[in-house]
């Protein structure tokens, strides 16, 4: 990934953050028909340090998990964030008129080697812990026990677990660090008049890296 210096971000809670609050992730491995991209919601764990682990599963009848490069790895992408940012809401359009549109956005693009897993405990827990963590929000909570246990038992036979130990976790936080100071608060003003679902989140971002 292209990424100027002035755009990473390599703080691993961060990056971590990102996981967690867009957890659909992008697949892309390598199979015998070339790339492939599937998207699995994924949890994060710290473990082991410094980049931590993926943790998700797909349908054992998707051919994924069988026809992956061993030798290649693996990449998932998560996208958080992003909005079109208008020149019109530059101080410099108002001073110079130089001054184009653009797109503000933070990805995280996470790689390491793919483990499958048919061990039915194991995916238990996994469809425990992600199925707790997206109910929480709710009043009443579904939980995996409310179904009958031979329907769940049938429905673990038909999943593989997947796991990725992260050897390389790359970030990229596209704020308008590359703006002049005089651009961005009304930058920032813009997006939180704006009505794009993602315009108020990356608002929050810009912001506090127009501070430091």
């Amino acid at each position: 990934m292209y990424s100027p210096s002035q755009f990473e971000e390599t703080r691993i809670e961060e990056l971590h953050a990102l996981i967690r609050a867009h957890p659909l992730g992008t697949l892309i491995t390598l199979g015998r028909a070339g790339l492939e991209a599937n998207h699995i919601p994924f949890e994060v764990s710290a473990d082991p340090a410094p980049f931590g682990t993926l943790r998700g599963h797909v349908a054992r009848a998707n051919p994924v998990w069988q026809d992956f490069s061993a030798d290649t790895g693996v990449l998932v992408v998560f996208q958080g964030p992003s909005a079109y940012i208008t020149p019109s809401w530059h101080e410099t359009k108002r001073e110079t008129g130089k001054v184009v549109p653009t797109y503000n956005y933070a990805v995280v693009h996470a790689y390491g080697p793919l483990r499958t897993i048919e061990d039915s405990v194991w995916l238990r827990e996994l469809v425990g812990r992600l199925t707790d963590r997206f109910e929480s929000v709710r009043a009443q909570p579904w939980q995996v026990t409310d179904a009958p246990p031979d329907f769940i038992d049938k429905m673990l036979g038909a999943i593989v677990g997947l796991e990725i130990p992260i050897a390389r976790l790359i970030g990229k936080w596209k704020m308008s660090q590359n703006r002049p100071a005089v651009d961005r608060p009304g930058i920032i003003s813009g997006l939180r008049e704006a009505s794009a679902d993602d315009a108020a989140g990356v608002a929050d971002l810009v912001e506090p890296r127009s501070k430091r």
